[in-house]
């Protein structure tokens, strides 16, 4: 994903704020986003973090996934691996796939790489309206829910708890790959 990526994930982000009729200063104020990181990104000047994206996504109550897929431009029910939006975290070299279509369907599937050391954090805010399960495919992760730290191996299942801030850390010298289950919670 490059410049042209950049400037849909730009117009896409002014679109759901406007969308949801908040001013730059509500969603800085929502999301923690400061107003002038959030003018450069809807302007394409800056290319936001995994976190940051997470941040302002929590506060439009749009998944990562969402926006991403929006930004894509991706509607139909059948997407083809090839054509799966990916996206790599400037920050951390997380890369991140959409798997499921981007539908409004209630259940979204997101594959996830996580480079060796690579330590990827989100606020409380970024969970409280999905539900959440991490399905450890290869490697290993050390995932840390508020205080509480769970190191799961391939194959394990974890599903979150009520709304923490949280952080992915892969504490190895290998990539781990997870699949993220989500589906929004009912207001």
């Amino acid at each position: 994903m490059g410049d042209s990526f950049s400037a849909s994930l730009a117009a896409t982000l002014r679109s759901a704020r406007l969308a949801r009729e908040l001013s730059v200063n509500t969603l800085a104020e929502r999301s923690g986003v400061s107003r002038a990181m959030i003018g450069k990104i809807e302007r394409g000047e800056a290319q936001p973090t995994a976190a940051l994206l997470g941040k302002l996504s929590a506060a439009l109550r749009m998944t990562l996934s969402e926006l991403i897929a929006r930004a894509e431009g991706c509607r139909q029910r059948l997407v083809r691996a090839a054509d799966q939006p990916v996206w790599t975290d400037p920050g951390s070299g997380y890369r991140r796939r959409a798997v499921s279509p981007a539908t409004s369907g209630p259940l979204e599937l997101v594959e996830v790489e996580l480079p060796p050391g690579a330590n990827v954090s989100y606020p409380a805010e970024s969970y409280a309206f999905i539900h959440q399960q991490i399905w450890i495919l290869q490697g290993r992760l050390r995932f840390r829910e508020g205080d509480t730290e769970h190191d799961l191996d391939a194959g394990d299942c974890l599903e979150l708890g009520f709304a923490a801030p949280c952080a992915f850390l892969n504490p190895t010298g290998q990539t781990c790959r997870y699949l993220v289950a989500l589906a929004k919670r009912d207001r």
